[in-house]
């Protein structure tokens, strides 16, 4: 479990590469599973193998065949973020978790609703650094004009979208799009926050931009092998959003389904604590589209949009 976590402190859980294509996923989710047709459809975000997701949600999907009047819920598998957005949009899809960054587009756009934010780790919001080692020339952001960089994945609030405003507030271009550096004043890559790390230990790249909790050594401090360029905190942690399709009383039953359970729906299969399929997170509160403004306000600064989902095969928070 420590492994797991540690590599997870992020806002929800560090992206992996590939796997819209993993079977049982939902694409392009067809027929129709409207609340009101008897069946709450959760979509969990591709953020670890599909197998161990169910594992960690299956407490999820009790409670909220539990808690929701005249309804079968079931967990499935989105393929990324895009179809999650489109779904929950489409009425497909009824509630789901994603990233900061997907969700902020999706509230922005009218194609989803935020209704819950998630805690983890203690806190509501974590950070985003640009960082590079020690024996580094590299003091300033200015300096990665002309260097290169290994970010996390290209929807990753704290691993790509935070680090690439980082670069635009010290006047450095940015790429047209995360995940490609065309425009860009510098050279990069996108991967997982753990992979650019080693890019950067690897001497693969002269900076990294990841989420603050790759940062941190096993005591909670940051660590001796690596020297901070800049940071950003406060970001909010991922939400939980639902279909905007949703009666007002179908969207409170599914917050009260959350929000008074007990501590056991965060414990995964086994109903355990502190083992392998514990969910990442441990807490929820109510919150909105406000919440995440922050996010929308930093997706709009570069001028991004909902376009960049289908620039981006990979999802992550």
């Amino acid at each position: 479990m420590a492994n797991r976590r540690t590599f997870l402190k992020s806002a929800g859980a560090a992206g992996a590469v590939g796997l819209s294509g993993l079977a049982g996923c939902i694409g392009d989710i067809g027929g129709d599973q409207a609340y009101g047709n008897g069946t709450v459809t959760f979509l969990m975000s591709p953020t670890e193998e599909q197998e161990t997701m169910r594992a960690q949600y299956q407490p999820v999907e009790e409670r909220l065949n539990d808690h929701i009047d005249d309804a079968d819920a079931e967990v499935q598998f989105a393929a990324d973020y895009s179809a999650t957005l489109e779904s929950l949009d489409s009425g497909t899809a009824e509630v789901a978790e994603t990233g900061p960054f997907a969700a902020a587009l999706g509230a922005d756009t009218g194609k989803a609703e935020i209704i819950l934010q998630r805690q983890a780790y203690g806190g509501w919001t974590y950070g985003s650094y640009l960082i590079t080692t020690p024996d580094s020339d590299i003091e300033s952001v200015e300096d990665l004009e002309g260097k290169t960089i290994a970010f996390a994945d290209a929807l990753s609030a704290s691993g790509s979208l935070y680090p690439l405003s980082l670069l635009a507030d010290a006047g450095l271009s940015v790429p047209d799009s995360p995940g490609n550096d065309r425009g860009a004043d510098f050279s990069a890559t996108w991967s997982t926050h753990e992979q650019a790390l080693e890019a950067l230990m690897n001497d693969q790249a002269d900076a990294a931009g990841v989420g603050a909790f790759i940062t941190t050594n096993d005591d909670n401090e940051f660590r001796d092998d690596l020297k901070e360029v800049a940071s950003r905190d406060g970001i909010p942690r991922a939400p939980i959003l639902v279909s905007p399709d949703l009666s007002d009383d179908e969207k409170e039953q599914i917050i009260t389904a959350f929000t008074e359970a007990p501590d056991e729906i965060y414990y995964g299969e086994d109903g355990e604590a502190d083992t392998d399929d514990d969910l990442w997170f441990d807490g929820v509160r109510e919150r909105g589209e406000d919440t995440y403004q922050p996010v929308i306000d930093a997706a709009n600064n570069l001028g991004y949009g909902e376009d960049i989902f289908q620039n981006s095969t990979t999802t992550e928070q």
